[in-house]
């Protein structure tokens, strides 16, 4: 599959760039993106989420209540999770929701969300793009010229571009990463992906080790 490389103004640069089969044509494997994004969003979680158990909550040792004669049930502690304000029974603890996944898989991952945006006609070739300053309104014209005003658009730049990351932050539904920072989540989540020319090399470099 040929894409046409597109300018900054929306227009054809007459340059065709290639996908590489092995990256952008294979069959998506979709329990791999689909292991791949839980475990993105898993380590996304803080896991910082605390309840007071019974030992934990600062109150009196003392017995309540006499043991029989009250016509109700026995109780030895006000810290009991039947009262209010009592400790949590099993409440959470913090911990850590991440959970290895081999390489290979989210290698595989990756090519397959690639392959699957490819198939959809939703990937598109940009010049390199470069900005001599960070400013909103120029990178907003240009997403007008792409006709990507108001859609999901994760662009791929081939290096960290400052200027490019500034001037995009406050566009709602857009957002900008290098090749080698891309993932499973955000090439899912986006619904148009934009490839920087020199991005695309990397790319392939990266995926086919």
């Amino acid at each position: 599959m040929e894409l046409a490389v597109l300018s900054t103004a929306g227009k054809e640069t007459g340059r065709k760039v290639k996908l590489d089969k092995d990256v952008f044509g294979i069959e998506p494997n979709e329990h791999s993106i689909y292991l791949d994004v839980k475990q993105y969003l898993a380590n996304q979680r803080q896991g910082t989420h605390k309840a007071k158990e019974r030992a934990e909550v600062a109150y009196s040792t003392k017995k309540i209540k006499r043991q029989k004669g009250t016509g109700t049930a026995r109780a030895g502690s006000i810290k009991s999770p039947v009262f209010v304000g009592g400790g949590r029974a099993f409440g959470p603890e913090p911990r850590d929701y991440g959970f290895k996944l081999n390489k290979k898989v989210k290698r595989l991952a990756r090519k397959s969300a690639l392959s699957a945006k490819a198939k959809d006609s939703s990937v598109r070739v940009l010049e390199d793009l470069k900005m001599e300053a960070p400013k909103t309104k120029d990178f907003a014209e240009v997403l007008k010229n792409l006709e990507l005003t108001g859609k999901k658009a994760l662009i791929v730049t081939s290096e960290k571009e400052a200027n490019v990351v500034l001037s995009a932050r406050n566009i709602s539904k857009v957002k900008v990463t290098t090749a080698e920072s891309l993932n499973t989540y955000d090439i899912m989540n986006a619904s148009v992906l934009v490839v920087c020319e020199g991005a695309m090399e990397k790319i392939n470099e990266v995926l086919k080790k």
